[in-house]
């Protein structure tokens, strides 16, 4: 997914669930929908007029409008005017328009109501956990339809009553992605499964790590770049009822993180900094990064190139920039990083429209594997017959030399599991740790010092909590 500057913004308090409280099914009688009745006599609403999708940024309409809406005014749909409702993520902003908008979903009117809001993976359990999202079910799309969706993606939109109410076109799992001509030239060979070999746990990483600075190279750009792979693969999740506690592999981070700052394996920058950008540049000194599938085709490749790559897919090509000369393996542990949800709201009055669009975006294998095919998207799509008609086809990827990487992907979304992992605090704890640990590993503060800032910060954010 397009995450760049993302993650940047800091959590607000979580809105309890019961400040959605008068969002429940029978909200769509407000407003002036009329109604009309289905083959069996059954009265039921007609289509709304409005179909407004709260969002953060363009990605999803960028697919929406690509894939979905064939006629050339992208502003409306089969009579349905498309209202994208977009907040920036910095500040919490988002959430914070969205939770407005969902206090007052039973009054507004038609027009006004909510109809699709998106959800990232690290706040997701605030509104899975809700009565916010209508169930899938409840919309008629079935377990069949979902057969293709790696499970792991089912589990992050699934509420306590075992009903999944959010779906997505996209799997995010990670790999490493290195360059492949300082791989030749620290380690004798740029091939994928023998760089693999050399840094296929943690151990052998640091090891190479190693190397790399002895050659004036460093293993990672930044503080955060290794956090997806503990805070994904934690045991529990970071709140359990109203209490926080740091998990074994958050304090793994913490530790290997500063070995790594102490060292000089790392540059000491920050996610989405232009130092951190700068360095996926071909003069620039870092060996990799690890990268979910959108940070592939977005982040690394925009960053990485001379000439943009425009919308047709031209300065796509050898030469301009790094463009070619990256190489992903799966690193030393299996991970993901980001993923969007698609989200009906209780109250609106699309739910037949709503249905198509989740059925054609997130489950229609041959949309899915264009989805993954267009050199301008390039989405490992939530479908898994999709990815293996592009792998069983040949698929390679010029962006990484003509490597097909969908397969190593594809291992990687299989062994993710995302039960019992998640809570609704996640994106405001995790931005706050990395921020107030930084002051740690630049030497700044104390692990102790950091650590209380930490517990601050939180209370602040989240009162509610305990630690």
């Amino acid at each position: 997914m397009k995450l760049k500057r993302i993650l940047a913004g800091t959590a607000a308090a979580v809105i309890a669930v019961t400040a959605f409280s008068g969002c429940g099914k029978g909200s769509s009688s407000s407003g002036d929908s009329s109604t009309g009745r289905d083959p069996s006599g059954a009265e039921t609403p007609e289509q709304g007029k409005v179909l407004n999708i709260y969002c953060w940024n363009t990605e999803f309409q960028e697919r929406f409008e690509k894939f979905y809406v064939p006629n050339a005014d992208k502003s409306v749909y089969d009579g349905v005017k498309i209202n994208w409702i977009q907040t920036t993520n910095e500040g919490n902003l988002y959430q914070t328009k969205l939770d407005e908008a969902l206090k007052n979903q039973q009054t507004a009117v038609a027009d006004d109501k909510i109809d699709i809001f998106l959800v990232e993976m690290d706040y997701a359990a605030k509104y899975v956990n809700s009565d916010v999202a209508v169930p899938l079910a409840d919309l008629g799309i079935t377990s069949d339809d979902l057969k293709n969706q790696y499970e792991y993606t089912k589990q992050t939109f699934t509420n306590p009553d075992g009903k999944q109410v959010a779906t997505t076109w996209q799997a995010t799992p990670g790999l490493y992605m290195y360059r492949a001509d300082i791989a030749e030239e620290v380690l004798g060979t740029s091939d994928p499964d023998k760089v693999q070999e050399q840094i296929s746990d943690l151990d052998k990483f640091t090891e190479v790590a190693a190397k790399m600075k002895e050659k004036g190279y460093y293993m990672v750009s930044g503080y955060d770049d290794m956090y997806r792979l503990f805070s994904n693969n934690v045991s529990a999740p970071w709140v359990t009822g109203n209490k926080i506690t740091i998990d074994d592999q958050i304090a793994r981070w913490i530790e290997l993180t500063k070995e790594y700052s102490d060292k000089g394996y790392n540059h000491a920058t920050s996610l989405w900094d232009d130092q951190w950008s700068a360095d996926m540049k071909k003069d620039a000194n870092v060996f990799g990064y690890f990268f979910s599938t959108w940070g592939i085709a977005f982040s690394l490749r925009d960053a990485t190139v001379d000439q943009k790559i425009k919308d047709d897919g031209s300065n796509a090509k050898e030469g301009n920039g790094l463009y070619g000369q990256w190489r992903a393996c799966p690193g030393p542990v299996s991970y993901s990083w980001g993923g969007t949800g698609i989200v009906a709201c209780q109250g609106t009055d699309n739910e037949a429209l709503i249905k198509d669009i989740m059925l054609k975006l997130t489950c229609d294998t041959e949309i899915m594997k264009s989805m993954t095919a267009d050199e301008t998207v390039q989405d490992y799509t939530n479908n898994k017959e999709a990815i293996k008609l592009l792998i069983d086809e040949g698929y390679t990827n010029p962006f990484l030399g003509g490597q097909n990487h969908l397969a190593l992907l594809t291992e990687a979304a299989e062994k993710l599991d995302m039960s019992n992992k998640l809570s609704a605090y996640d994106q405001g704890l995790n931005e706050k740790l990395q921020s107030n640990m930084k002051l740690y590993f630049n030497g700044q503060k104390t692990y102790e010092e950091a650590l209380k800032l930490f517990y601050s910060d939180i209370k602040s954010l989240y009162p509610n909590l305990t630690h």
